[in-house]
């Protein structure tokens, strides 16, 4: 699972953990405990409380619990079983959340201009299991998470892929980084589940958050002013994603390989394959 947000790095969870989240959430925890992550919302309106929410993670499911005095909106988008859901969380109530992507609003959360106040949005990507029998990355035992912060098999895993495959490859001395639709082809030849990836902004999406990773909050150029073409910021963020190894030639001749054994036929048999009477 992917927690993101403005102004936050990606938070990646994953079976067994939790993140416990809100306006100062450590001043009500306590002394820190393994797999649990405390997670600080950025401009927070004085009105949140200090926990607000827990998101735990399990081996099938994953669950939102909702601590806070004030109401939020959970809003299940384009994976969920029989199209989009609306639920209204207010305290103590809990909702399990759908594959593909959530968002969580906080209403009038986040400090606006001025004494206004304005929605804080996070988006929660709840990802299947790296580990499946079509695309076997390692064994039921294996952490797949890869770098700080990426979920290897995951979405933004594979999007990274796709838009450093230029660099993975050498394929010249100045290759461009690839478009949206060349992406989604790309993983959908990879891995055959696209996620969202079908709709530009997911792809974007997907960018940023491999730029926080890549390049950390300081230096972020999606958060810089862009003096030049976005396609630039997009190069910038494809070389970085592979010089700093968030993926590698190597997982890319891995997927390339689960491919083609996925669209190979099976062998024919002959007589010669019968074992001797």
């Amino acid at each position: 699972m992917v927690v993101r947000g403005a102004g936050l790095a990606s938070v990646v969870l994953g079976p067994g953990e939790s993140l416990m989240f809100g306006r100062a959430p450590h001043g009500v925890l306590g002394p820190a405990r393994p797999g649990r992550v405390a997670l600080t919302l950025p401009d927070c309106a004085p009105h949140v409380s200090r926990l607000v929410g827990e998101l735990a993670v399990g081996v099938d499911v994953v669950s939102l619990t909702w601590l806070g005095a004030g109401e939020a909106q959970l809003s299940s988008l384009f994976d969920a079983p029989g199209g989009a859901r609306r639920v209204i969380l207010t305290r103590s109530a809990s909702a399990l959340l759908d594959a593909g992507e959530n968002q969580l609003v906080l209403l009038l959360g986040r400090r606006g201009d001025g004494d206004g106040f304005t929605d804080l949005l996070i988006t929660i990507d709840v990802e299947p299991s790296a580990v499946t029998p079509e695309v076997p990355f390692g064994s039921a035992g294996d952490d797949t998470r890869t770098g700080p912060g990426l979920v290897r098999g995951g979405r933004d895993w594979f999007v990274a892929l796709a838009l450093s495959e230029p660099w993975l490859v050498g394929a010249d001395d100045y290759p461009r980084p690839p478009s949206n639709r060349e992406i989604f082809e790309r993983v959908r030849e990879w891995h055959g589940y696209t996620w969202n990836l079908h709709r530009p902004q997911r792809v974007d999406d997907a960018i940023r958050a491999i730029s926080a990773i890549a390049f950390g909050r300081a230096d972020d150029p999606f958060l810089a002013p862009h003096a030049g073409r976005l396609q630039n910021t997009r190069f910038a963020v494809a070389r970085r994603a592979a010089e700093v190894r968030l993926v590698t030639a190597a997982d890319l001749a891995e997927v390339e390989r689960a491919a083609r054994n996925r669209k190979l036929p099976p062998a024919p048999s002959s007589p010669g394959d019968a074992p001797a009477p």
